[in-house]
Order: C-alpha cells, then structure tokens, then sequence
C-alpha cells in the first residue's frame, strides 16, 4: 500500500494570502449585509490605509494579525514582514470597499496591474494613470509604496474596480524580502500589459450607492 505523502507547509508568504483572504471576505460578507459590527470594523480600518502597523497601534486586534499566529509560530523577521503586508492590504480593502454597499470590491484573481489597467477607458493608455503606476513600482520604502498604494485605491474606488486583496498582500511581502521587489513589479507589469479590455458593453466600473453607514 503506497502512503500518501504528508502535505507542503505553506510558505509565509502564502500564509498571508490565505489570512487576507479570510479576513477580508468576512468583512465584505458583514459590510454588504451591513451588520453594524462590520460597518464599524471598516471605518476604523480606514484609518490606516496607507500607513504602516507600528504608526497605528489603536488598531491592535481588528486587522486579524492574530491569524497569522494560530496555527504555527514565525520568526521575528518573518513575522514582520507578514504583519506588514497583511495590515496593509486589509486597511487598503477598508477604503476601497467604503460606500460600495452593493458591490464586491474584493474580488479573486484580479492582480494590481491588471486592476489598473481597467481604470483606462477604451483600452487606450492614459498617461497621468499610468504615471501612478510606475510611481508605486518605483517606491523605494515601505513608507513611499503605502502612500502610493492608498493614492491607486482611492482611484480605483471611484471607478469601482475591484482588486485581488489576498494577492495583494502576498505581493507586500514578497516586496520586503531581498530581491523580492523587482519580482513584483515585473508581475505587476505583466498583468498591465497583458490586459486586454472587454468587448461586452457592461463593464467592471459603475457608480456604486453611497449611504449612511459610511459617515
């Protein structure tokens, strides 16, 4: 009788992905049926967005960083870099998904060029978007791609462009490892150029309902 081979630990990286995706889709679940608990979640994840976790301690507890510790333990450097990427991403979601009460601003499969890309109206390229773009490629800080990042977010909230955030933050923390940046800015190229927009007249973007709850 042959033995199953014991299943691949997953690396932190995509222990990150996995957690953002937990923590996200539960608190899209709870915005769009606006249960007060998710609504308030949200508004004070807000805050955060474009910040790093060490600059916002009032949010202890409510990014779900204590997911990243529940099943196995993380060296220090590791650790880190994890809680980084995952505070970003998640306080990124909370401004993106604001006043979208009908629609999913986390959506699977969704890389971040490619949600850029879908911000230019007719496939064309449009140069101060684009200029955007590079800037979060060119980010030379942890600090400077945070600040870059919430600017590309607040666009595509306004558009209504949903973005990929559990594979967002596995591209936070690749970027912190050595080495690890250029491989995502050649990803976050790729899913640029390899875009190819819909020829469908219904569209990703629309004008989402703006309510009370996001006062």
């Amino acid at each position: 009788m042959t033995m199953a081979s014991p299943a691949r630990p997953r690396s932190v990286m995509e222990l990150v992905g996995d957690v953002v995706e937990k923590r996200v889709a539960e608190l899209q679940r709870g915005y769009l049926d606006d249960q007060s608990a998710a609504v308030a979640a949200l508004a004070q994840l807000r805050r955060g967005a474009g910040k790093l976790p060490q600059d916002m301690p009032e949010l202890w507890g409510v990014t779900g960083v204590e997911l990243l510790f529940q099943d196995q333990a993380l060296p220090d450097r590791e650790a880190s870099r994890a809680e980084a990427a995952l505070f970003l991403a998640v306080t990124l979601y909370a401004l993106h998904q604001q006043s979208r009460s009908d629609q999913r601003m986390h959506k699977a499969g969704i890389e971040l060029g490619e949600a850029v890309r879908r911000l230019m109206s007719g496939g064309d390229i449009d140069e101060p978007i684009r200029r955007r773009f590079v800037r979060v490629g060119a980010a030379t800080t942890p600090e400077v791609l945070a600040y870059r990042l919430r600017e590309i977010v607040s666009l595509l909230r306004r558009e209504a462009i949903p973005l990929d955030y559990a594979r967002l933050a596995r591209r936070l923390y690749q970027a912190q490892v050595p080495g690890g940046m250029q491989q995502v800015r050649q990803i976050w190229g790729r899913s640029f150029h390899a875009y190819r927009p819909q020829t469908s007249t219904t569209g990703t973007a629309g004008n989402g309902a703006t309510n009370d709850k996001d006062a």
